[in-house]
């Protein structure tokens, strides 16, 4: 070790040599490497959403007191067995560690997936990009399409989705789409509001990106915070089929005659058939009695009967 000491002296880099003189004092956690020890950490009084100026592109403060205490970046205490330089993300509260020493960890308020977007596993840090081009899936067209615009990609800038940078992820060395990115929109810190990407506070996003060299470890714990037991991506999200309304049958004036009603046959013998007419109905009366015919007799009538015939006839 003091051998590693003098030659880091001979090199004559002071700050490599102060590093490698904590090391033989004990003041350097085991695991921590030079680029994560390096970086300054927040105080608990610092105000860390001031304006500023990146890459020509400016980037507005943000007014501190309507960021919840909880999401705002800070050092705390972070029980965990995960080596420094491991990114931790807990979908259930919101929130983003990043391990810098034995049980102490850097603390971002994050954006998650909302319902049915919930992902969970191991991933690493495959690439990182500042002020990167978003381009939106197809899947996010069909559902939104006036981003059919930007299917070519939109150029990074403040109002782009992705906002200040992006660090890429990959599980089993597939890139399954997601991204820990910064946002514009950041009011949705504390929420459930993205497809499956993490959003931080373009102020956060740049802080974090500044500590990575790629390749980090990042665990997304279960949507109730316990640790991944394997990679749970959700299924893609199938259009519902629209159901047709139904058709209503139109049939054109004249396609169908119209009915007629006709009257009984006529029973009169040698009669010709009666006109077809509209019948009304008549009311149901008693039949007609036929009037009662007068008997021919051979002589004039007695009492309406004839008289009986004389005797010998």
């Amino acid at each position: 070790m003091m051998r590693l000491t003098i030659r880091l002296l001979r090199k004559g880099t002071a700050a490599s040599a102060v590093f490698a003189l904590l090391i033989l004092a004990g003041c350097v956690e085991t695991g921590v490497s030079p680029s994560t020890s390096n970086q300054l950490l927040p105080k608990v009084d610092d105000n860390l959403y001031v304006a500023s100026t990146d890459s020509g592109f400016a980037i507005p403060a943000l007014p501190v007191e309507q960021i919840p205490e909880t999401y705002r970046r800070q050092v705390v205490a972070y029980e965990t067995d995960q080596p420094p330089g491991t990114i931790v993300i807990n979908p259930k509260t919101r929130l983003l560690y990043y391990v810098v020493g034995k049980n102490k960890a850097l603390r971002y308020g994050i954006s998650v997936g909302r319902a049915g977007f919930e992902w969970s596993g191991e991933a690493v840090v495959a690439d990182r990009k500042p002020w990167p081009t978003w381009t939106p899936p197809e899947e996010m067209i069909e559902r939104d399409p006036k981003l059919a615009k930007w299917e070519k990609g939109q150029p990074g800038g403040p109002t782009n989705p992705l906002g200040a940078r992006a660090i890429y992820l990959k599980s089993g060395g597939v890139d399954y789409g997601y991204r820990i990115h910064g946002t514009p929109e950041w009011k949705t810190i504390g929420r459930n509001a993205s497809s499956g990407c993490i959003r931080m506070i373009n102020q956060d996003v740049i802080d974090l990106y500044s500590r990575l060299n790629g390749g980090e470890k990042v665990v997304v714990l279960t949507a109730s915070g316990e640790m991944p037991k394997g990679l749970s991506i959700p299924k893609p999200h199938a259009e519902k089929k629209k159901v047709a309304d139904p058709v209503e049958l139109v049939v054109p004036v004249g396609a169908v005659p119209a009915l007629k009603i006709l009257p009984p046959p006529s029973i009169a013998v040698g009669g010709a058939p009666a006109a077809a007419a509209a019948v009304t109905p008549v009311a149901e009366t008693a039949p007609a009695v036929a009037p009662a015919v007068a008997p021919v007799c051979a002589s004039a009538l007695v009492d309406g009967v004839c008289p009986p015939a004389p005797a010998g006839d």
